[in-house]
């Protein structure tokens, strides 16, 4: 994401628009690393990455990040993190690294530590992230996927959650949020049936920032606050392996 010094208007919407639904098990055309080790960082956090022996790392991940809402959210509030947003549909992805650049243009020195990339995540994220890398990753109203016959495209399953276990660190979050209350019963059992995993209590996210942003965040959230449409909200710690002794 190259930077210059023109001033770049906000794009609009209306310009990028896409079908809400994309099939991630079909075969899309993407670049990926073949080994984080391979990552050009710099080039989507020019602002903070000289180059790639900078010990900064992507620490937050939006999975399914939508028009970025919670990248632009988190950003300030988080200035020392660097954020990124995962998204699979073309048109929607080219929108979110467009906002950013204008972002940065008009606020000079502000949006640096956020960026975008198109990709599929689950399929390739151990090939973006090393083991224990990620400290906070979201799922803000991911697609329910209503069919049965297509609930294997959840972006929350059984096989994908070792995958997600793998990338988070010890004790780092992972924050679920969905209007559909069919969607946040499947979460939440995969999430507890998972030995890696721990539900965190109501208490326990007093005292959590974010969690105030993840219900209007997003565009879709806004969405379904404009119906007056309920919010089931789950947040999960990833524990120690409790068969590994030490």
């Amino acid at each position: 994401m190259s930077e210059s010094n023109e001033v770049l208007p906000l794009p609009q919407k209306r310009y990028y628009r896409q079908r809400a639904h994309s099939n991630p098990i079909a075969d899309h055309s993407f670049e990926y690393p073949k080994h984080p080790n391979f990552m050009k960082w710099s080039v989507h956090y020019p602002g903070v990455l000289e180059d790639e022996s900078c010990a900064k790392k992507v620490e937050f991940l939006d999975v399914g990040c939508g028009y970025g809402g919670l990248l632009v959210t988190l950003s300030p509030m988080f200035p020392e993190n660097l954020i990124l947003g995962l998204e699979i549909r073309v048109k929607v992805s080219d929108y979110v690294v467009d906002r950013i650049k204008a972002l940065r243009s008009q606020n000079p020195g502000e949006y640096q530590n956020i960026a975008c990339l198109r990709t599929n995540a689950m399929k390739y994220l151990p090939n973006y992230f090393k083991k224990g890398q990620l400290k906070k990753i979201f799922f803000l109203y991911p697609d329910p996927h209503f069919k049965k016959a297509k609930h294997k495209w959840r972006v929350i399953n059984q096989c994908l959650l070792a995958e997600y276990a793998y990338v988070l660190g010890i004790n780092g979050i992972v924050y679920t949020i969905t209007d559909v209350k069919d969607l946040h019963d499947w979460m939440v059992k995969h999430f507890t049936e998972h030995p890696l995993f721990e539900r965190l209590t109501s208490e326990d996210l007093d005292t959590d920032i974010i969690i105030e942003k993840l219900y209007a965040s997003s565009e879709e959230g806004q969405k379904v606050s404009r119906n007056n449409g309920d919010k089931f909200l789950a947040v999960f710690r990833r524990i120690e392996d409790p068969y590994v002794n030490d």
